[in-house]
């Protein structure tokens, strides 16, 4: 899809309602709704994060959506496909500054080079007691991106009608720090399954663009 056309009709979604939850759901693994609606996060107390969903254009002029492999870690999100983010620190200056400052960190994206669109509905992650805040932003000029090597393994550059085609999602079974074998709905990206708090944002993001392209 043509950048200057997908530039032009993303800034419809700034009033559009969100999908919400509804939407994240569809994507959710077996078993985890029920959880979901019994979680008190006041008890729980999670700390925050924020991520950016960064569209782009290709030297074609082609849209494309940047996700990232993390690198293999002992950690709950280890080898998984997500978005640049991470958590919050005392000295960003909200939730926006974590999204851009992460991404500066982990892909080498400048926050001044950054067109923020919406932010979307945060989400809860049980396993790493994290709240999400993602957002919506446009690197209208890019440059070659820059991977922290630290935490990130690879750059995913995805093609945005691959995003939007209801042929890549698919169920898998997998094996998680809190469960064996367990049925999940996934996005199927660039050869790689992506799937829990990252397919549920994703579907949001996917059913917002879809109401305006």
């Amino acid at each position: 899809m043509d950048f200057n056309f997908f530039e032009e009709r993303i800034s419809k979604i700034k009033d559009l309602p969100l999908p919400g939850e509804a939407s994240q759901y569809k994507m959710a693994p077996e078993g985890r709704f029920e959880e979901f609606k019994e979680i008190n996060l006041e008890k729980r107390n999670p700390r925050k994060a924020a991520v950016m969903a960064l569209f782009y254009p290709t030297i074609s002029q082609e849209t494309n959506l940047l996700l990232i492999l993390r690198k293999t870690y002992k950690g709950i999100h280890s080898n998984q496909v997500g978005f640049p983010g991470g958590k919050a620190e005392k000295y960003d200056d909200g939730l926006l500054s974590t999204a851009l400052r992460e991404t500066h960190e982990e892909v080498g994206v400048a926050p001044n080079d950054v067109t923020v669109i919406k932010e979307i509905s945060e989400i809860f992650i049980p396993p790493s007691n994290f709240i999400v805040q993602p957002f919506i932003g446009l690197y209208k000029k890019p440059k070659p991106f820059i991977k922290q090597d630290h935490e990130v393994e690879l750059i995913l550059e995805i093609p945005l009608l691959d995003f939007l085609d209801e042929n890549k999602i698919v169920s898998k079974k997998i094996t998680t720090s809190y469960a064996v074998d367990i049925e999940v709905p996934a996005f199927k990206l660039n050869g790689y399954i992506v799937w829990g708090a990252t397919a549920m944002m994703l579907n949001e993001i996917k059913e917002l663009l879809k109401q305006v392209l």
